[in-house]
């Protein structure tokens, strides 16, 4: 029975559900120690229960990622249970409104922004400290082929053909971060996924797009799982899907 200190520790962002949940599942299965990050207390609570009542050992952070408040609190529920954090999975996000760029406002693109490009600046600010107390700490960025130009700009992909401006270009600015933070701090492995299969014009199935995509939860997350559990000789400042690297 491993030790509170040999545990592998992760915050997940957005964890009461889909992607976020999923992965929390398959770490804790693994024996990590889980601290299950949720904006929504109750709704945490539940997950957390469910994830006992599998053997996980999970713990509630509760943590809204556009509010520096928030983020504080967690800071300091899982200071009290480990001295470091081996791993953070970015994963809280924001859709948007699908506005078409002819009627987007600054307002719609604020809101979006604060989840998936302010929140991901936020909660690893307030982490960095107790990620590099860690001899292996790893961030991974879920972002999505809806950022990538290489997507965006293919024909062939859906989502080339959803006319709207907050989403994918959030995720476009949450890829640079993910380089510029693997650039500026090479002691911590920095990655950004997306949880589909850009080359089979596939994505996961989940409540942000209304369980239209035709992977499973499970599936969606298996990259997450290979950049949360990288070994010291990983890559850094990529970005990948369940298939592979993909173009930025």
């Amino acid at each position: 029975m491993m030790t509170n200190a040999e545990r592998t520790t992760v915050l997940i962002t957005g964890a009461n559900k889909g992607l976020g949940y999923e992965a929390a599942r398959r770490l804790g299965e693994m024996g990590w120690k889980v601290f299950l990050g949720s904006r929504d207390e109750e709704r945490g609570r539940v997950a957390v229960e469910k994830l006992a009542a599998d053997g996980v050992d999970a713990v509630l952070v509760p943590l809204d990622v556009t509010s520096d408040e928030s983020v504080a609190g967690a800071l300091q529920v899982v200071s009290s249970h480990t001295e470091r954090l081996d791993v953070l999975i970015n994963n809280a996000g924001a859709p948007g409104h699908a506005v078409h760029p002819r009627e987007a406002t600054a307002d719609e693109l604020h809101a979006v922004y604060d989840a998936n490009v302010y929140g991901p600046v936020r909660v690893t600010h307030a982490f960095l400290p107790l990620l590099q107390a860690a001899s292996n700490p790893r961030v991974v960025m879920v972002s999505s082929g809806g950022g990538a130009f290489s997507v965006v700009q293919d024909p062939e992909q859906p989502v080339s053909k959803m006319h709207e401006l907050a989403y994918s270009s959030s995720k476009a600015a949450l890829n640079m971060l993910t380089v510029r933070y693997a650039q500026a701090l090479p002691t911590i492995k920095f990655n950004a996924i997306t949880p589909g299969e850009t080359a089979k014009h596939t994505f996961a199935a989940t409540d942000m797009n209304n369980h239209k995509g035709q992977l499973t939860v499970t599936e969606g997350t298996d990259v997450i799982i290979r950049m949360a559990t990288l070994g010291p000789d990983g890559p850094t400042g990529t970005f990948e899907d369940r298939l592979g690297p993909v173009d930025w």
